[in-house]
């Protein structure tokens, strides 16, 4: 059932959601429930099937997407848990960009005769849309019907895209998709949902990492999935049990602790990638810059529909290539040189370097950019940008 919308603000939800009664003497915040067990005659019995503390970040995440969370160990714990609802085999179409740990559970999944699964350009919409007329099951479902979940197979997107930036039609696709009987899953880590709502935009299923930009301090492993379809969430649910993917009651408070500055932080942030990576476009030593905030980035006007701000994230192609990028990484004085992102300081990273990656440009860097000040952070990327060898332009 689709909860009732709120008619106060994103920002103020993200500060109000997920609180206890307001009642004299109680709490303003949830509690942080340190126990395994619980008496019997209520809800819940056992703390693999129910938390309190969970209940809390459920509630924040759940009413800012607009459906119903649950939360999982982590972001792959969730991604997991979705693929594991499908029939077997399981048919599914994803982004060739896509996070590479989805790409990774997919290939091993595929080897082992679970599921077959095709990569697309989804910023192309005519090709995604050719690709799942190629391996929906049962085409004919009417947009938003309820089935069995995945049974016409899946349309898996990210939008934008990690680490090329790519920008998906998420309501053409989604009806697209359902006309043909496919069900849409969007990972929604990189924009957040303040930055859009693809439930809105007719998909059925919301997957975070909120390790990233809804906790925002590189300091808890959780993910989180929303749905409006209650079946799917009960089926949700059943995997999350039954595979012991349930959150720690400390990462979930501490993912709701820090959500509660998401929209402070998030508008910071895209605020700044968005000068950084227009300082990156005139840079001689940075051959490529991609960003959905930039007039010349291919999904740029998709963006500006879609999206509520352009995100935080910024990917860049040093001129030399990888050795290059390193160089760069290695010249970094204030700007952290890690994986992950969303969190409140700078990070960035060489995407090809890891195994998987090997489509992505060798000298491409990812970067997350935090909520230190701008000219500190432009100081810091122009001087390492210095020690690099002459433009290839």
């Amino acid at each position: 059932m689709q909860p009732a919308a709120s008619p106060r603000s994103p920002a103020t939800r993200t500060v109000h959601l997920g609180r206890p009664p307001a009642e004299p003497g109680s709490p303003l915040n949830p509690a942080l429930v340190l126990s395994s067990t619980f008496h019997q005659g209520g809800s819940p019995s056992y703390s693999r099937d129910g938390n309190p503390t969970w209940e809390g970040f459920e509630a924040l995440v759940g009413g800012l997407e607009g459906g119903r969370c649950l939360t999982f160990a982590s972001g792959m714990a969730a991604i997991s848990a979705i693929v594991e609802t499908l029939p077997v085999p399981g048919r599914i179409v994803v982004a060739a960009d896509a996070y590479n740990g989805t790409r990774r559970l997919l290939s091993d999944l595929s080897h082992r005769g679970r599921l077959r699964f095709r990569t697309v350009d989804v910023a192309s919409t005519d090709e995604v849309l050719a690709v799942c007329s190629e391996t929906a099951e049962t085409p004919g479902r009417p947009s938003g019907a309820e089935g069995t979940f995945g049974a016409g197979g899946l349309l898996w997107l990210e939008t934008p895209t990690n680490p090329l930036l790519a920008v998906a039609d998420i309501q053409a696709l989604s009806a697209g998709a359902h006309s043909l009987g496919m069900d849409v899953v969007v990972d929604n880590t990189f924009a957040s949902p303040l930055g859009q709502q693809p439930l809105e935009m007719g998909a059925d299923v919301v997957v975070h990492s909120a390790t990233k930009i809804l906790s925002g301090h590189s300091d808890a492993l959780i993910g989180a999935v929303v749905t409006r379809r209650d079946e799917v969430l009960s089926q949700l649910a059943t995997r999350r049990s039954l595979h012991g993917a349930t959150p720690g009651a400390l990462e979930s408070w501490l993912a709701l602790r820090g959500a509660r500055t998401l929209q402070l932080r998030q508008s910071r942030s895209a605020l700044s990638a968005g000068v950084l990576a227009r300082r990156l476009v005139e840079h001689p030593k940075v051959d490529k810059v991609y960003y959905p905030g930039l007039e010349t980035h291919p999904g740029h006007m998709l963006a500006r529909r879609q999206m509520s701000d352009f995100g935080i994230m910024v990917s860049f192609e040093v001129a030399g290539g990888a050795e290059a990028a390193d160089k760069v990484c290695a010249a970094l004085g204030l700007i952290c040189v890690a994986t992950s992102l969303g969190g409140v300081e700078t990070l960035i990273e060489r995407r090809a370097r890891w195994a998987g990656e090997e489509a992505i440009p060798g000298g491409l860097l990812r970067m997350s950019v935090g909520i230190e000040d701008q000219a500190d952070l432009w100081a810091d990327l122009s001087q390492a940008l210095s020690d690099v060898g002459e433009s290839s332009r």
